[in-house]
């Protein structure tokens, strides 16, 4: 269940978030791309305005700063000059310099937007010319502190001042990400309340199946009980026996079965952390190990083990042992015989790993994730056979998540893996 609603939590999560990502990436991009636009635009109308604004303009500033008194005289635009549209044009909002020159250099430097700053632009001309050689446009990152312009050889330098623009653009930035934060809060928010009302039916049917498992294997416990101890009461002759033993025998399988149930049940209503305690882990690995060896040599396989000494873990000793056992047990009935199982134990930096291996069968392509499954028998014929339901990985899988650890099953190279992960203790 818990699988279920990280799911869905993170599903809705990931659409939402995709959705505010893409807002926020269009809004910067659109301002970006309409600054970019306006001062391109800047730049090639003040280019074109070149030879109808000289008329009568007898002020700028010349190569050393001040009025040029030399300029020449130019004459008026004839009447029939149309004039561009000055009520739509963009460069009024910007801090615009139209730089003339001739072959000398610098004539004259006039001012044909808002000038509300220290830019200087009798600076930025020199540094212009002295760097750029043939007809030049550069506009540069925006959001960086400077001037875009247009250099063309001999006659003009057009400079727009974008102090005000980077200004402009980087504050636009910082306010979309502080709301992308914020919004991103909002949608986990939004997310969490989403799965609980989504995954609301599904809960309530799957806690509803794990009372109905807990109290029909409670109901059945008391009358199984008393069916095993009467066979056990039964004279067994001739006539009976054969009866009697499979009264016993399924009396037997039914025993397991619920057993199984009720521990699984039990291991998924969760445990109290602070009932847990350092343990040893390494002797118990060991100490299971050794109680094993007699259940694998009626199989007739062996048991190898190499397990770090000292490593000490915050867990519930019975839940560990129970654990241990289930995997190695699992290994021995499908190991072949002649084989041994390997148990290791060893710190992997901030982690502890338990491996179980064992060499047989393999795990079948796609059965990985499915084995932890409760009623799932890879091979049911022989689980049948053996009295296996397909609770005991089910509840080692149970046992690491209580202990907020992983598990996972492989097979490589003809072995069979069965790799445990928990943090180690700090």
């Amino acid at each position: 269940m818990k699988e279920l609603r990280r799911k869905v939590f993170l599903t809705i999560f990931i659409i939402l978030t995709l959705f505010n990502c893409i807002s926020f990436v269009i809004i910067n991009i659109v301002s970006y791309r309409r600054e970019y636009e306006s001062i391109t635009q800047n730049l090639n109308i003040m280019d074109d305005r070149g030879d109808w604004m000289r008329p009568g303009l007898r002020w700028g500033e010349g190569p050393g700063g001040g009025p040029n008194e030399n300029a020449p005289e130019i004459p008026e635009l004839p009447e029939e000059f149309e004039q561009p549209d000055m009520e739509n044009m963009m460069f009024m909002d910007h801090e615009v310099y139209t730089v003339e020159l001739n072959e000398s250099g610098i004539v004259w430097i006039m001012n044909n937007g808002r000038v509300d700053s220290d830019f200087n632009p009798v600076t930025a001309a020199q540094d212009i010319l002295a760097s750029c050689e043939g007809d030049t446009i550069n506009i540069g990152s925006l959001y960086i502190n400077g001037y875009s312009f247009r250099y063309q050889p001999n006659r003009s330098i057009i400079i727009i001042n974008k102090d005000k623009i980077a200004a402009k653009l980087r504050k636009l930035l910082i306010e979309t990400i502080i709301l992308f934060i914020v919004l991103e809060f909002v949608i986990m928010l939004i997310s969490k309340l989403v799965t609980g009302w989504t995954t609301k039916p599904a809960r309530e049917a799957f806690d509803r199946q794990k009372e109905f498992i807990a109290d029909a294997s409670h109901e059945l416990k008391t009358p199984l009980a008393v069916i095993m101890a009467s066979s056990d009461e039964l004279s067994a002759d001739e006539s009976n026996k054969r009866y009697v033993d499979n009264i016993k025998y399924e009396s037997d399988r039914m025993n397991k079965l619920i057993t199984g149930l009720l521990d699984l049940s039990k291991l998924e209503e969760g445990v109290s952390k602070e009932s847990y305690k350092e343990e040893n882990l390494s002797k118990i690995v060991d100490k299971t190990c050794l109680v094993f060896e007699g259940v694998a040599f009626e199989e007739g396989v062996g048991i190898e083990t190499d397990i770090e000494e000292g490593i000490s873990i915050k867990c519930s000793k019975e839940e560990m042992e129970k654990l241990v056992s289930t995997l190695l047990d699992n290994a021995v009935k499908h190991s072949d015989k002649g084989t041994s199982v390997e148990a290791k134990l060893y710190r992997s930096k901030s982690s502890v790993i338990l491996k179980i291996i064992n060499t047989g069968e393999p795990i079948k392509e796609g059965d990985e994730e499915r084995i932890f499954q409760r009623f799932y028998r890879a091979d049911k014929a022989r689980s049948r056979s053996e009295n296996r339901y397909g609770l005991g990985l089910a509840i080692a899988k149970r046992i690491v998540i209580n202990h907020n650890g992983n598990i996972k099953a492989y097979s490589e190279d003809g072995k069979t893996v069965f790799r445990v992960e928990f943090k180690a203790a700090g």
